[in-house]
């Protein structure tokens, strides 16, 4: 400030947090009142803690959500959703009641009302998707892939992908307690639906696990096993401990992380005593061994955050486990507002002690265009979010290009944004690369959604692809 400037006077407080382009205001978690739906009216708080209880009544067909939603819904959300389960759905469904108990909590009970907020529920965009969801020109994109990261191009041995120089990913199973829509595996993980025919995993579990800490014993230069499927939480307890205590006996690895988007979509199984006994047991052993041992979850959306979820979360860290973190996926119609990601990550941290780590942008799977955002709109979203968070709780906002892995958004090469295509570069080799010369130097491209280009971009792809 030079001589002749006057000091600005500090505007009132009130006025200040008014002008914030986003206000932090602490909501306590709430458990949504599940007898709110009419085919649960009945259930009692015992029977919806019980994790049995829980995969017997997930909702796997429109049979089952007609009964459970009784007159709530309208005959048209219906027909919608099976439209979408003829000609798009890359993912059969798969509903815990914890999780659609997350969805439309204040719709009320007018069938009209309750069928609008239904739509418009972040939650069921994602985990119960309808036809009219699908982008109407461009559902897919035409470099689309079923394995969109060619994880099992990368194959070593059976389901365990050695992408990066120090990591690996192990995909014990291809089922899990819920199914995403969007899942990045959706060639793998699932039942086959109308769309698409399910790849299948052809070893015993037995053999698979036995082939993978073979190969980790014979690589030392993997330090870091990432436990995964499906979700872990399908795994047999009994199998899942003697898995991880095998990895935990291999000198070499020193990161283990366990992979489960059921710690939110059934936080019941995470607080079942034979699971929080054996988990116990897994965590004071790493603990002993100097491993660093965390359970990786998948939430997107602030209302999937409830008492419950924070519960399992707390509980894991009480019996030993060092971290419990978050990598999202950043959807159009989720969470891909500032306030949205702001909520989701406040809730998160603040009230769940789940620390939010990554937001993957939506990966190119088939059908999956009208979630997806471009790499511009996630380096703005990356852009409005800091400074409200604590910086170690700032998430991280990534695009997993194929052939080279996680990238900050604003790590690219090159961008062209009228085409809507960015150049990207890495500092290492896949597992299929090790022979080629040109894998440090190659730029490998990533596409934004055709729908988010200018008119002379949208034009350009039509006239590629007429």
């Amino acid at each position: 400030m030079t001589a002749t400037q006057e000091p600005v006077a500090p505007a009132d407080a009130a006025d200040a947090a008014v002008e914030q382009p986003y206000a932090y205001a602490r909501e306590e978690l709430v458990e949504p009142d599940w007898r709110r739906f009419p085919g649960w009216r009945d259930v009692t708080d015992a029977e919806w803690r019980d994790p049995q209880w829980q995969r017997v009544k997930c909702v796997r067909n429109v049979k089952q959500l007609r009964l459970l939603m009784g007159e709530l819904l309208e005959d048209r959300f219906y027909e919608d959703l099976l439209a979408d389960q003829r000609e798009m759905a890359t993912m059969s469904m798969l509903l815990p009641p914890q999780m659609l108990n997350t969805m439309a909590p204040h719709a009320g009970v007018d069938p009209a009302k309750f069928t609008e907020a239904f739509y418009a529920d972040p939650i069921r965009r994602y985990m119960l998707p309808v036809r009219s969801d699908r982008h109407p020109v461009w559902p897919s994109h035409p470099h689309s892939e079923r394995d969109s990261l060619h994880e099992a191009e990368m194959w070593v041995v059976e389901g365990l992908t050695h992408r990066y120089p120090t990591k690996v990913l192990a995909e014990l199973l291809s089922t899990c307690p819920q199914y995403c829509g969007h899942c990045t595996r959706m060639d793998l993980v699932g039942n086959s639906t109308e769309l698409i025919d399910k790849h299948k995993l052809t070893l015993k579990p037995v053999d698979r696990q036995d082939a993978m800490i073979d190969y980790l014993k014979r690589t030392p230069g993997v330090r870091d096993v990432v436990v995964s499927g499906g979700d872990v939480a399908n795994v047999p307890w009994h199998q899942l401990e003697s898995f991880l205590m095998r990895l935990l006996d291999i000198e070499t690895v020193r990161d283990v992380r366990l992979a489960t988007k059921a710690l939110a979509a059934l936080p019941q199984h995470w607080l079942a005593p034979k699971v929080v006994e054996g988990l116990q047991r897994v965590a004071l052993t790493a603990q002993r061994r100097g491993v660093n041992l965390a359970i990786h979850t998948h939430v997107n959306h602030a209302q999937s955050v409830t008492p419950l979820v924070a519960e399992a979360a707390r509980t894991a860290l009480d019996v030993g486990v060092r971290d419990v973190r978050n990598q999202g996926v950043l959807m159009r119609g989720v969470n891909a507002t500032p306030a949205q990601l702001l909520d989701l990550c406040f809730a998160l941290q603040g009230e769940a002690n789940i620390l939010p780590y990554y937001f993957y942008m939506c990966d190119m799977i088939p059908n999956a265009e009208h979630w997806r955002v471009s790499v511009a709109e996630a380096q703005e979203l990356q852009h409005a979010i800091m400074g409200y968070l604590p910086g170690y709780a700032t998430p991280r906002i990534v695009c997993d290009v194929p052939y080279v892995g996680k990238r900050w958004v604003h790590q690219l090469a090159d961008y062209d944004r009228e085409k809507g295509i960015s150049y990207w570069t890495k500092n290492y080799r896949t597992g299929i690369e090790l022979t080629d010369a040109e894998a440090l130097r190659r730029r490998y491209p990533y596409y934004d959604p055709i729908d988010t280009l200018p008119e002379a971009g949208r034009r350009w792809w039509t006239e590629q692809h007429a």
